[in-house]
C-alpha cells in the first residue's frame, strides 16, 4: 500500500488544529498530537522533525484552509466578479461565522498570538498576512476607491481581524460582523 505523504501530512496538521481550537497551541505537544491524530509518535517526528517544522507546516495547511475557503466563495460569483463583489466573499469567508470557520479562525489566531514571542514563527505569519493585504489592495486599486488602496487595505483587514475576534468572544454575532464588514465595505468603495 502507497502511503499519501501530503494526506499524511494534512492529517496531522488538522490534529494541530483541533487541537488550538479548543485548548490552545500551549497543549499541542508532539505527543498531544500523535494522540489527536490516531498516530505514533514516531510518525509525526517523521514528518515534522521539530515542533517548529509542525506549527510551521500547521501555518501552510491553515494557509491552504482559508485559501481554500475564500476561493470556494468567489467561484460561486462566477465570471467576472466585480472588486465590491471579490472583497465581499473573500473577506466574509475569513469571518467565523460557522463551525468550520470558527475552527480555522481559531487557530489561526492561536498561531498568530504564538508568533508576538516566537521570532521563527513571525516571519510565516508575515508572509500570509502580506499576501492577503496585497490582493485586497488590488481589489481596492481596481475599484479605484479615492485615497491610497494600500491604507484601504489595512484598514479594511484591521477590521476584519477585529471581527474574528469579537465574534470568538461573543461580542459580535456572525451575522453582526458580516453587517459590520458590509457597511464597510459599502462606505469604502462609495
Amino acid at each position: 500500500m502507497k502511503v499519501d505523504h501530503e494526506e499524511r501530512r494534512h492529517q496531522i496538521a488538522e490534529a494541530v488544529v483541533r487541537i488550538a481550537a479548543s485548548r490552545g497551541l500551549q497543549a499541542a505537544s508532539m505527543r498531544e498530537v500523535a494522540a489527536e491524530a490516531g498516530v505514533s509518535l514516531r510518525l509525526v517526528q517523521y514528518y515534522f522533525h521539530t515542533k517548529q517544522e509542525l506549527l510551521a507546516g500547521v501555518l501552510t495547511y491553515l494557509s491552504e484552509q482559508i485559501g481554500r475557503r475564500v476561493a470556494r466563495r468567489v467561484a460561486e460569483l462566477g465570471e467576472p466578479s466585480t472588486p465590491r463583489s471579490f472583497l465581499y466573499e473573500a473577506l466574509t469567508a475569513l469571518l467565523p461565522t460557522d463551525e468550520e470557520s470558527r475552527r480555522i479562525v481559531l487557530a489561526y489566531t492561536a498561531h498568530f498570538t504564538l508568533t508576538l514571542t516566537d521570532p521563527d514563527q513571525a516571519a510565516a505569519g508575515v508572509s500570509y498576512a502580506n499576501a492577503l493585504r496585497d490582493v485586497v489592495t488590488e481589489q481596492f486599486s481596481q475599484a479605484q476607491v479615492s485615497g491610497d488602496p494600500r491604507t484601504r487595505a489595512a484598514v479594511t483587514l484591521a477590521l476584519v481581524s477585529g471581527l474574528q475576534l469579537g465574534v470568538l468572544v461573543g461580542q459580535y454575532t456572525g451575522e453582526e460582523a458580516v453587517a459590520l464588514l458590509t457597511a464597510h465595505l459599502d462606505e469604502a468603495l462609495g
